[in-house]
């Protein structure tokens, strides 16, 4: 008997993680022969370190130089970053390939 929770969805085990979720982010994966697709989780965490690294120099520079305006939008984009790269480092952790 298969274990249900959620509203009739399969729980997932750590090794379905593993393993990779195929089709996960791309309905149309499978079209025309085309191999399932797997997310590139260490390339969105480099990216979004990137962009956190980034978004809290430039918040640091508009605040210093006189640029509140900038330096809210750069915090608010950091945050988003923060966001982000939390996210792909919990589905790392969890065990997806990527």
């Amino acid at each position: 008997m298969v274990k249900r929770q959620r509203g009739d969805k399969p729980h997932r085990t750590r090794a379905d993680y593993e393993r990779g979720l195929p089709d996960y982010h791309d309905p149309t994966a499978g079209f025309g022969g085309a191999a399932p697709t797997y997310s590139a989780l260490t390339l969105r965490a480099v990216l979004a370190a990137f962009g956190l690294v980034f978004a809290v120099g430039a918040a640091w520079i508009g605040f210093a130089n006189a640029f509140p305006l900038l330096g809210w939008a750069m915090v608010v984009i950091a945050l988003i970053a923060l966001v982000d790269l939390a996210w792909v480092l919990y589905r790392k952790w969890r065990g997806e390939p990527g």
